[in-house]
Parts: structure tokens; C-alpha cells; sequence
């Protein structure tokens, strides 16, 4: 046989197996295909019948709503004021002042000397006044002298009762002179006195309007006190707030230095302010004062008692769309949104004024990565 006649034939014989080959393959495949077996029937029907298993979205814990006490508290704006002010003035007219003692700022006690005026006018008029005096007394010891005199002369006949008369006339005016020249002494006294400007109360200075060499009237302002350096603060507040304050309530003052003071409210004014509709609550304020000023801007928190309240955590809160949201989880780990009214804060938690049952459970922390109806895995808090 020749060589290119035996390739011929095995080639052949190598179609032939291959579409055998093809052939067995296309029905085991085909025969697989239309009667699948039982195990693959079974495992395909148990895969469909079996429901989906949901997965929880976050891990959480819950709390319970506390009922705590709280303070009720009252802020408010307001200023600082000086309890009193004393107005000093000059009372001798027409003197000049020759020396000034004190400054602004100056703390004095009652009957310290703040100024002096020029004196010597008014010693000189004293002087004189104490001079008619003396006269006046010489001239009523003569008449008596002459009354005595008379009374015996009448009794011997020399003078008559008329005369008699005239002599005890002149004794009452001889009487009234020396009693006006007593009582021009006393005036020339207080006008000496009036020389020395003292402060009427222990305080502080405020303002000094005392000028020296100048000349002053009567009632030229020279001083101003602060009558034993005592401040207030003058708080407003408007007129639905006003009858919640109580005359005696605790105050805390914080003044725009930075200083803290206390005090407790003396008096609330008996009118609103037909401009602002504000009303005035007057506060004594306890020393030490330290930077505090009159006339400086200060804060201040009324202390009005305590009351019951429904608080939770701030982090169990969720503020969305200008609403309060809480979030509850009930028995099936599911989250239920719940729109709620808050109020004041305390510390780190949050008054609830309504929408909260009393005894349910909230997402702790977390609640801003829920949805209403997600599934959530509730843990214990550490």
C-alpha cells in the first residue's frame, strides 16, 4: 500500500470517531436536560418555597423616658444701676470753694469732709451776731435792774402804776432783742457749718462736678454718691413673663466684664413700659461687686423653683424638616417614627412636652441612619 493512499483512509477513520464522538455528547446532554434528576428537582423546589431573611440596618440600644426635676428658670436682659444716688450740692450761697478732699471713684464714710468753702465772711458775720447778743442781754439786765428799782418806788408812792408798766413793756422787748440775736447766732452757726461739704451716707463717688476757686450757689450739684456702694440690676421682662417672678427669687447676674454675682429680686415695678411692653424688675445685688459697673449691660437667669419633666437623651432626638422626631422600637426590633414636642434642655438631656408614651423604648443614639419600618439588632447599652 502506498503512503499516500493509507493517509486517505485515516483520515477517514478520524471523521468518523469525531462525529461520533459529537453525537454521543448532544444526547447526553440533550437527555440531562429534559429529565433532570431527583436530587436537582428537590433542591430547585426547597431554594423557591423558602422566604427571603431580612437583615437588620443598625445595631442599637433603647432607653426609657426619665421623668426628672428640673429648675424653672427665668433669662433675662437688663443693667446695672446704683441702688441710690445722692445728690451733693453747696447750701451757703456765694462762696468759694478753696480746697476739693475727694475724686471719682473715692470710697467715703457718713460725715467724711469732701470740700470746704471760704469761711471767713461768715465767722466775721458770727462774730458780730455774738456781738448784738451781748448787747442785747446788757440791755435786758438794766431793764430788770430798773423794774426792781420802780417796784419799790411805787410802793413808797414816788412813781405811778403807769410808770410801772412802761418798765416791764421795756423788760418784754429788752427779751425778744436778746432772743433775735440768739437765734442770729444759731443762723451764723449752720452758715459756718455749711462751709463743709460731708458726705450725708458712706458710698462711693460717682461723679464731681467741684471745681477749685470756683464760686458756688446754693444748691450747685458738686457731688454725686452712691449710697454705700450698693448696685442693682434692672431686668426686662416682658408682661406674659412678669407674673411668674416673686419678689425674694434668687437671681444669677453675669455682667458683660465676665463678673458673676448674686442677688435676689426687691421689688417689681408697678407699670409696664407703654413702648416696649416691658416692665422692670429690680434686683439687689450682694458683694462682692468686683468689676461690676453701673450703667454696664448684664445677663441674668431668675431662679422661679422646680418643676416635674419627661426628658430624654439629646442623641435619642432627631431634628428633621424643623420637627422633633423620636424613635421607637416596639416587640418585632422594628423602628417606628414618632413626632414629639420638646422643650427645655438639661445638661445632656431634653425635656418632652408630648407625643412620648411614658413607657416606651427609643433608639438611644443612631436614630439620624433610620427610617420608619427599618429593622433594627437592639444590644445592651455597656
Amino acid at each position: 500500500m502506498d503512503l499516500p493512499f493509507a493517509r486517505s483512509i485515516l483520515s477517514v477513520l478520524v471523521g468518523i470517531c469525531v462525529g461520533l464522538g459529537v453525537g454521543v455528547g448532544i444526547g447526553v446532554g440533550v437527555g440531562v436536560g429534559v429529565m433532570p434528576g431527583p436530587a436537582l428537582a428537590a433542591e430547585t423546589t426547597a431554594a423557591t418555597s423558602a422566604p427571603a431573611a431580612v437583615k437588620p440596618s443598625l445595631t442599637v440600644t433603647t432607653v426609657l423616658p426619665q421623668t426628672v426635676t428640673i429648675p424653672v428658670q427665668l433669662p433675662a436682659n437688663g443693667s446695672l444701676a446704683a441702688w441710690q444716688e445722692s445728690v451733693i450740692g453747696a447750701e451757703a450761697n456765694g462762696l468759694r470753694l478753696t480746697e476739693v478732699k475727694v475724686n471719682v471713684g473715692d470710697r467715703v464714710r457718713q460725715g467724711d469732709l469732701l470740700a470746704t468753702l471760704q469761711a471767713d465772711g461768715v465767722r466775721a458775720e458770727l462774730a458780730q451776731a455774738q456781738a448784738s447778743l451781748a448787747e442785747a442781754q446788757a440791755n435786758l439786765q438794766k431793764t430788770r435792774t430798773d423794774i426792781e428799782s420802780s417796784r419799790a418806788l411805787v410802793q413808797k408812792g414816788f412813781i405811778s402804776a403807769t410808770q410801772m408798766s412802761q418798765s416791764q413793756l421795756n423788760e418784754s422787748v429788752a427779751l425778744a432783742r436778746v432772743e433775735a440775736a440768739e437765734a442770729l447766732i444759731q443762723v451764723q452757726r449752720v452758715r459756718l457749718g455749711q462751709t463743709q461739704v460731708r458726705a450725708p451716707d458712706a458710698g462711693v463717688i460717682s461723679a464731681r462736678n467741684a471745681t477749685l476757686g470756683s464760686v458756688v450757689g446754693a444748691g450747685t450739684e458738686l457731688f454725686r454718691l452712691i449710697r454705700q456702694g450698693r448696685l442693682e440690676w434692672r431686668a426686662e421682662v416682658t408682661a406674659s413673663e412678669i407674673g411668674r417672678v416673686a419678689v425674694g427669687a434668687p437671681v444669677a447676674v453675669v455682667t458683660a466684664s465676665g463678673a458673676e454675682i448674686k442677688g435676689r429680686v426687691r421689688m417689681i415695678a408697678p407699670s409696664v413700659d407703654p413702648q416696649t411692653r416691658n416692665a422692670l424688675v429690680y434686683v439687689d445685688l450682694q458683694e462682692p461687686m468686683g468689676s461690676a459697673r453701673a450703667g454696664m449691660f448684664a445677663r441674668g437667669v431668675m431662679d422661679l423653683g422646680a418643676s416635674q419633666a419627661l426628658t430624654l437623651p439629646q442623641t435619642a432626638v432627631i431634628v428633621r424638616d424643623g420637627f422633633s422626631y423620636a424613635y421607637l422600637v416596639d416587640a418585632d426590633q422594628k423602628v417606628a417614627q414618632l413626632k414629639i414636642q420638646t422643650g427645655r434642655l438639661i445638661g445632656d438631656r431634653i425635656e418632652v412636652l408630648g407625643g412620648l408614651p411614658a413607657g416606651a423604648r427609643v433608639v438611644a443614639s443612631g436614630a439620624a441612619f433610620l427610617n420608619h419600618g427599618d429593622r433594627v439588632r437592639v444590644v445592651t447599652a455597656p
